[in-house]
């Protein structure tokens, strides 16, 4: 990374989680290499730079470091996280507080910055954001009805608010790559250029092509959770890359939750059949675990092994119509699901609670609600002011 612009747009990828192995080392020897805990400002300092800055509002100002500030608390409220995983969230910390001081014009240079005029900074942590294949981004805004455009300005689909429709008979003859991230607090849909529906939940970034090339397969490549009504063709499998996991399948329905805090990636079968093996693999009908609809095939990230087991579907499938369900789920869990949902922060001071098990079914209900639930079967002591939850 020899300047401003490689860095940034080599951090941008970093925080969208679209790195390649190669490409999150560079970033970590970068981090290492400058010390940047060290070497750069306080938040005051650089408070101070950005109220000086003639096209920075306050409140932008304030929108940009609250969002800082609260991935980093954030980090620290994971819970059952390895050292490797904690070690990665906080360099995924840091790169977004980088690529905030980078997109504002701030030049690193041995441990000083100078100020540059720029336009005003708009990106918010609620939004959701499209990436072209030449990495320019948009922002999604859900009230829109609007043509969708790749990096050269030709329309390949069409946003009609939550959902973006891509043309089937759109003039791509190369394979390209958009990446949707879907925010915390917010869910999307994508038809896909073959017909392919996708529910995108919080939380979720899913990279597919702008349109399936004739001759290839269909694949995609997910981080969070979605669920697929995939579109029949025999001729190309459609194959959905969770990390280390690939999902084959022909036509079916089915959820998959990759997140990366969770010890195994999850897919729930509804109707048809899927192929579940390593993404080391070829794939072999024979030897690969195949799914029976009504079952989940969890694969650990830690042993690499997969097992499955008969489950009701509809309590993984739930969210798509704003449900929200737990089956024995320790609490600790239960937070993380809430802070998707919600895009709320929650500090649980009550060890005990966080590994009591609860069964509760939602439907579209407030947090206020939620957390009143838990507070009458179980006398939880929280309070809540803004987006901030905390349980004594």
């Amino acid at each position: 990374m020899n300047s401003n612009s490689e860095i940034k747009s080599l951090l941008q990828k970093f925080v969208l989680n679209q790195c390649t192995p190669e490409e999150t080392n560079e970033v970590i020897a970068y981090y290492k290499k400058n010390k940047l805990t060290d070497d750069f400002p306080s938040v005051t300092d650089i408070q101070n730079l950005l109220n000086e800055m003639p096209k920075m509002s306050q409140q932008t100002a304030d929108s940009i470091f609250a969002s800082i500030l609260a991935n980093a608390k954030e980090e620290e409220n994971v819970l059952d996280m390895t050292s490797k995983k904690s070690n990665f969230r906080k360099y995924i910390s840091i790169a977004a507080s980088i690529v905030v001081l980078l997109g504002i014009g701030f030049a690193y240079q041995k441990g000083t910055f100078t100020a540059k005029p720029q336009p005003e900074f708009n990106f918010k942590s609620s939004d959701i954001v499209l990436q072209l294949e030449n990495g320019n981004t948009q922002i999604i805004s859900e009230n829109n009805k609007v043509a969708v455009k790749d990096a050269d300005g030709n329309i390949v689909g069409n946003q009609d608010g939550d959902k973006i429709v891509y043309d089937t008979n759109s003039d791509v003859e190369n394979i390209a790559y958009n990446t949707i991230k879907i925010p915390y607090g917010k869910k999307f849909k994508l038809q896909l250029s073959d017909g392919t529906l996708v529910h995108l939940n919080s939380g979720t970034t899913l990279k597919y092509p702008v349109k399936f090339i004739a001759g290839e397969n269909r694949q995609v490549f997910l981080d969070g959770e979605a669920f697929f009504d995939v579109a029949k063709d025999k001729k190309h499998p459609f194959i959905v890359n969770a990390d280390a996991l690939n999902i084959r399948v022909l036509g079916t329905h089915f959820n998959v939750s990759n997140y990366p805090e969770d010890i195994a990636t999850d897919v729930v079968l509804v109707e048809g059949s899927v192929g579940m093996y390593r993404t080391n693999e070829e794939f072999d009908a024979a030897k690969n675990t195949i799914l029976k609809p009504g079952y989940k095939g969890s694969f650990n990230r830690e042993n690499a092994l997969i097992s499955t087991k008969p489950v009701i579907t509809d309590i993984y499938t739930s969210w798509i119509n704003g449900g929200l369900t737990f089956r024995n789920m320790a609490f600790k869990n239960i937070i993380t699901k809430l802070e998707r949902r919600y895009n709320v922060t929650i500090v649980n001071k009550n060890e005990k609670l966080a590994n009591e098990k609860f069964n509760a079914s939602f439907s579209d209900e407030s947090i206020e609600k939620v957390m009143s639930y838990f507070n009458d079967i179980h006398g939880i002591n929280y309070t809540i002011k803004n987006n901030q939850i905390l349980i004594k």
